[in-house]
């Protein structure tokens, strides 16, 4: 048999009709593979991609009006603003793309282990910090600066005491915030990996819920609460005022990162790594331990359709929509073009370039 080609992935008929009724594309990060990932629909029947390096990408997001990038890696955050006119003009491909994300701006924030990562009011980036225990925010004059932690950590220590991963916002603040436990201690939280999970409220640091099986991705939804339990593979509404949980549908496997489009949400689901101590535990059967987004009817929880990665992508952590993209492009700051295409205001320049002998 022939070997499959790198990034070879797989859908559903209905997949690529879907993204282009919705008028988007996906964005999703994949820390195993290394790479920050574009998928869009070429035409009805297929989709087409474009991976890009970064070092261990995580969390990322887009502001209000999707001008702004910002992800997290192994150890930084790099902002990246879009350029309709650089993207139209990119000397490798002209008039190939709708948006453009440039490198603009980096926070040296050394190896925090940042998992989510969110725009809030005036474009103030806010993160988790899971090697700290805390949400926090960035500037120049600092790694990082506290902004909350859990009421049970007692001090600032590089110990993921409770893993705290998940962050939702809400009016342009952190708002929900998700942990494996209630540890104050050093990796407390790979004791009891299936019950032990919790969502805080930040105003006034209480539990919103508890008894979840490793909660990722909490996010608000039409003024709802929603997050994956992961060690489940559920979906899970949360009432945020009694705290009862809803199983909105069953996707089986290991659920992290979701992102929602009119009515359609799309989930992904990772691989377990092989000889993972942590992950040893869960009982994944083989028929879902596959790399995959699903696209599901979020009113009805029934299943639109999937993308299932056959090579390269094991593991995805983050996943989000570009609406009115449908061919979007990204530079990193690995390779040197990224300091080819200028901007000012009103104007936009592609350098040339030079000669290596010059």
């Amino acid at each position: 048999m022939q070997a499959l080609a790198p990034f070879t992935v797989a859908y559903t008929a209905q997949i690529p009709e879907l993204m282009l009724q919705l008028d988007c594309s996906l964005a999703i990060s994949t820390f195993q593979a290394g790479k920050l990932i574009f998928l869009s629909p070429k035409d009805e029947h297929s989709l087409i991609q474009l991976p890009r390096n970064f070092a261990k990408p995580m969390g990322f997001s887009f502001n209000d009006d999707f001008t702004k990038m910002a992800l997290a890696c192994k150890d930084e955050v790099i902002v990246l603003t879009a350029s309709k006119e650089l993207a139209q003009h990119y000397p490798n491909k002209p008039a190939t793309y709708d948006a453009l994300y440039m490198p603009r701006l980096t926070y040296h924030t050394g190896a925090l282990d940042i998992h989510d990562l969110h725009f809030g009011a005036e474009n103030k980036l806010y993160a988790v910090n899971t090697l700290f225990s805390c949400i926090v925010s960035f500037d120049e004059v600092y790694n990082f600066t506290p902004f909350w932690m859990p009421p049970q950590i007692t001090e600032l220590a590089g110990e993921d005491r409770c893993h705290l991963n998940g962050m939702a916002m809400k009016d342009g603040k952190p708002k929900y915030a998700s942990a494996f436990n209630q540890g104050n201690t050093h990796q407390s939280w790979r004791d009891n990996l299936l019950s032990a999970g919790v969502i805080y409220d930040m105003e006034s640091s209480e539990l919103v819920c508890e008894g979840l099986a490793m909660p990722h991705s909490p996010k608000i939804y039409n003024g709802q609460l929603y997050v994956l339990q992961s060690a489940k593979g559920e979906l899970t509404h949360v009432d945020i005022n009694s705290g009862r949980t809803e199983t909105v549908t069953s996707i089986g496997g290991f659920l992290r990162g979701m992102t929602l489009m009119g009515e359609y949400l799309f989930v992904a689901r990772s691989k377990l790594r092989k000889n993972s101590s942590t992950f040893k535990s869960l009982d994944i059967d083989e028929k879902h331990n596959t790399c995959t987004i699903t696209a599901v009817h979020l009113p009805t929880g029934s299943i639109a359709g999937h993308i299932h990665y056959k090579t390269s992508v094991d593991e995805i952590y983050d996943l989000h929509v570009l609406p009115n993209v449908l061919r979007p492009n990204i530079l990193n700051t690995i390779s040197e073009d990224y300091k080819l295409g200028l901007t000012a205001p009103g104007a936009t320049y592609w350098a040339k370039k030079q000669p290596e002998n010059e």
